[in-house]
């Protein structure tokens, strides 16, 4: 499947195109904007696009009031679906948040709870006591998401619930043409919910990608034939970060053979999960780490670990921003994206991992793991590509068994003998093609 070899890039649209943090209820047609960033992701070699929330919302977009439009904040329905025509007339692939665990207060349905209480129609479509209140004294107690009562929970066990939301996904499909789903907090969501729409979609497109979100738990639980293509890697994610911080590159070693490695007790071997440095939840890479000369090796590791890589938008070009400092600091307004050795960097290691079947679908193998270096091995029929991460200062000699015989570095295209040792500069990658 396409998704299997793609670079994802993912955007925070009310944060890049500079929307207003409270509705204002003022049509701007920020979302234009992205076609000015369409040539940026081309250069990157970006395959696909992953768009959190755009629909019409209170605030941050996952307080959903309205499922079947675009947040008047960032324009249009057809704003959006030039935007999605754009990208696919490049290549590129539309993969929007599908936020159906809960919605916001002013959702149509929950608006009429609120006015009609036990009359309302849709009393069903929310987990309700009226033998309780809300914080917000509405006369009744309602299940919000982890204690968030901005958040309303759905009733995902209602039928009607689950049509509609199912007529929500098949209208954004036959408009604007999507290809994928990222399913927010997916590790909560109903089970049967997400079978029952993975038969919808794969009836609207037969190859439509199908991921969600996993901060904690069994990935085998919601990633199956039954429900879901992929998650999100957060086991590894930390790993990528603190294994350079304190100069131990067991920890992000260990974390990938664990779940990846050729053992049959390996949990994720063959899984094709979302792999990523940093999102809009979590604190950037660059500012994650000590050591600035550990991006690019960070980015090495990246974008060639089991999985389909994704990066955040601004982080290509090394941008900070802590979790500490609120979600705005973490999803910025930009306006014109960079370009720096980092990104030429992501640039080249992304046509390198869509262009390598070993890469999107090999088995993973550690050759030589210290403290500082970092040499895996990835294999798919014939072909073997030998990642080497050095997060060392120094220049490394490190010597090991890789069958001998010669490759190809293939960023720098120089040749290479492996039985000389295999020489690694400070702070560096390879990605050597094994003849």
């Amino acid at each position: 499947m396409w998704f299997n070899e793609s670079i994802i890039y993912q955007i925070y649209p009310l944060g890049l195109c500079g929307a207003p943090e409270i509705n204002d209820g003022i049509q701007e047609h920020r979302i234009l904007k992205i076609a000015d960033y369409i040539p940026h992701l081309v250069r990157l070699n970006i395959d696909a696009v992953y768009f959190c929330p755009i629909f019409e919302s209170t605030s941050h977009g996952y307080d959903t009031a309205d499922y079947s439009k675009i947040d008047v904040r960032l324009g249009s329905n057809e704003d959006f679906r030039f935007i999605c025509q754009k990208l696919h007339d490049n290549g590129i692939r539309v993969i929007l948040d599908g936020v159906f665990n809960h919605v916001g207060r002013d959702f149509f349905a929950f608006s009429d709870l609120r006015e009609k209480k036990w009359e309302s129609v849709y009393k069903d479509w929310f987990n309700v006591s009226f033998d309780g209140n809300s914080n917000y004294n509405d006369g009744f107690w309602y299940e919000g998401w982890e204690g968030h009562y901005e958040l309303v929970k759905l009733n995902l066990d209602n039928p009607a619930v689950r049509q509609y939301l199912f007529d929500c996904v098949s209208q954004w499909i036959d408009e604007f043409d999507i290809d994928g789903l990222r399913l927010d907090v997916a590790y909560m969501l109903n089970r049967g919910f997400m079978r029952e729409l993975r038969g919808v979609c794969l009836d609207k497109k037969s190859d439509f990608f199908l991921a969600g979100e996993m901060i904690h738990g069994n990935y085998s639980d919601i990633v199956n034939p039954d429900m879901l293509h992929s998650a999100t890697n957060y086991e590894c994610f930390k790993g990528i970060y603190s294994s350079f911080n304190s100069m131990n590159m067991f920890e992000i070693g260990h974390s990938l053979r664990n779940r990846f490695g050729s053992e049959d007790w390996c949990a994720y071997r063959g899984m094709h999960l979302i792999a990523f440095a940093d999102n809009h939840d979590v604190t950037r890479l660059a500012s994650n780490l000590t050591n600035q000369n550990h991006l690019i090796p960070a980015y090495g590791i990246l974008m060639a670990m089991p999985g389909i890589p994704c990066i955040y938008y601004g982080s290509e070009w090394a941008i900070e921003g802590r979790k500490e400092d609120g979600d705005r600091a973490l999803r910025p307004n930009i306006d014109t994206p960079c370009t720096n050795e980092l990104t030429e960097f992501i640039s080249k290691a992304a046509k390198i991992h869509r262009e390598r079947k070993s890469l999107c679908y090999g088995s993973f193998d550690i050759l030589h793991l210290t403290n500082k270096q970092l040499i895996f091995e990835r294999k798919y029929e014939d072909e073997r590509i030998i990642v080497m991460i050095n997060a060392d200062e120094n220049e490394y000699t490190a010597h090991y068994n890789a069958n001998a015989g010669c490759g190809t570095e293939l960023i720098s295209g120089k040749h290479f003998d492996f039985g000389a040792g295999s020489t690694m500069m400070p702070y560096s990658v390879q990605y050597v093609l094994a003849e």
